[in-house]
């Protein structure tokens, strides 16, 4: 094992597209027990990277409260925000943390413990790895990586350097859903091999495609990256960027982490699909501004269904980013389909169960976020990452299947289709599922009265049927789709091959 020094460290990580520390870099850290150990009186530094909404109003409020940690650092390339996290929390507790654009300086500091990450979500796995290369255990917020490769690393670093790395997929802990996992399990509902994951949630349009000078206080090479630094486009520099792919993954990839999770996990599944299919678009938007020639910023789907096969299971991903009622009482949610019944996730904290005749038989409620930032906590303390409910594993294979949805839709988005040639299409795509139902189902949503889409003008796209070995985590004889599995990589911000990290 080697070792670096601290000055070394931040400089290389600055020239080089890795850096290269050993696992026992972690020890100096605080003095550990001879099982690696923390006492549980030790306070336990944290570093934030990412002082936006979620970053100080989430993640800092829950490390504020818990007295085994304390905020020591806020990393973000937007000094105007940062600054005022650390305002906001010396503000709270009398203790103002340091500010520091660049996460690379915070991890020198050995007073840290961990990383909490609540960044944009093309900087999740980077900062991650990095932490982790720098001796740092690591929360990282769903989805934790960008692309499959980025997961891949990940999973490779948490083993290499022994470190506890847990997802933001906060519903893995509360305690409604372990219940209704564990009633599943026990048979419940019968046989399951079939879920469908909702995301209805109403998007309104990002504003109309531009050029546009990021905020003054914003270091942007720093914002980029991972990505290439081209010019903005979007009106709203923050937040918006959940749907331009260079830095999100829209709802799919946004949402879908949490309900893909849910629907996996109900379902036994601890793998990628065998196919995944897409199609859908960014459509409503000229309607909603009353402009047929209106391009909106964003370019991920606000329209999207995925039919994942798992061979005798399968997962259905539906997002509708327009006005749409609620499926089964739930709108963003899981519902989950048995021999003898079925069950509705419709609230993080609440599921139900009914019988084959609409009639409900159990209630589950329960939970929090509190009790999943506390169980990472607990396995920090302890140095066990198999304590934790949501490890770098089941969060990079939760989002991981959401990216393989996305990326049938890109390489199909310019592949219009009518309504018959859709239904022709889907008739032949093996599914659990009634994929006709479902697509008329959605056709209904785009044409409605509140929504006025003209399939006509503004046809869906139909993504490739894309086959993949869940061994290999590689699609099957298709080059083009494999390049999506990752991207072109700035340096010096490149995530590493999982057998190089």
């Amino acid at each position: 094992m080697t070792n670096i020094s601290r000055r070394s460290f931040l400089g290389q990580s600055m020239l080089a597209a890795t850096v290269a520390v050993g696992a026992g870099y972690a020890s100096p850290r605080l003095a550990l027990s001879e099982d690696n150990k923390v006492s549980p009186n030790e306070q336990l530094g944290v570093v934030i990277v990412g002082a936006g909404g979620r970053g100080l109003g989430s993640h800092g409020g829950e490390w504020l409260k818990n007295p085994n940690t304390k905020i020591l650092y806020f990393c973000d390339p937007d000094e105007k925000i940062g600054n005022k996290a650390c305002d906001a929390v010396a503000e709270k507790n009398g203790f103002r943390p340091k500010f520091v654009r660049d996460l690379r300086q915070a991890y020198e500091d050995k007073s840290l413990v961990f990383m909490s990450c609540a960044s944009t979500n093309h900087w999740h796995a980077l900062a991650g790895v990095w932490a982790m290369q720098a001796g740092l255990h690591c929360y990282i917020e769903k989805p934790i990586c960008h692309n499959v490769h980025e997961g891949q690393a990940l999973i490779a670093a948490a083993k290499k350097y022994n470190k506890c790395v847990q997802t933001g997929s906060q519903c893995r802990s509360y305690s409604a859903n372990i219940e209704a996992n564990k009633f599943i399990k026990d048979g419940g509902i019968g046989e399951v091999k079939f879920a469908r994951g909702l995301c209805y949630k109403r998007r309104r349009s990002i504003g109309a495609k531009g050029t546009f000078e990021p905020p003054a206080s914003v270091d942007y090479d720093l914002y980029s990256g991972p990505a290439p630094l081209d010019p903005v486009t979007r009106p709203n520099f923050h937040y918006d960027w959940h749907w331009q792919r260079l830095y999100g993954n829209g709802d799919l990839g946004n949402q879908g982490p949490h309900q893909t999770d849910i629907a996996r996990w109900h379902l036994g599944l601890d793998r990628f699909p065998n196919s995944v299919i897409t199609y859908g678009g960014r459509l409503g938007y000229d309607i909603e501004r009353k402009n047929a020639d209106y391009i909106d910023a964003g370019d991920t789907a606000n329209t999207e269904t995925s039919i994942y096969d798992y061979g005798d299971k399968c997962i259905v991903f539906e997002v509708r980013g327009l006005e749409t009622p609620s499926y089964r009482g739930a709108g963003i949610g899981v519902v989950v389909y048995g021999s003898e019944g079925y069950l509705v996730q419709s609230q993080y904290g609440y599921s139900a169960a009914f019988d084959n005749d609409d009639k409900q038989i159990r209630v589950f409620h329960g939970g929090g976020d509190t009790s999943h930032f506390n169980n990472f906590i607990e396995a920090v303390q302890k140095n066990d990452s198999s304590l934790l409910r949501a490890d770098a594993k089941t969060g990079a294979l939760s989002a991981g299947i959401s990216h393989l949805g996305n990326i049938s839709y890109y390489l199909g988005e310019g592949n219009k289709v009518s309504i018959d040639e859709a239904k022709k299409t889907l008739e032949g795509i093996k599914s659990l599922d009634n994929n006709i139902e479902t697509l008329e189902r959605v056709i209904e949503h785009l044409t409605s009265e509140k929504n006025g889409v003209d399939l006509t003008k503004t046809p869906i796209s139909m993504g490739p049927l894309l086959k993949f070995d869940s061994e290999k985590e590689r699609f099957i004889a298709n080059d083009k789709a494999n390049e999506l599995l990752t991207r072109q990589y700035r340096a010096p911000y490149v995530v590493p091959d999982a057998d190089k990290v």
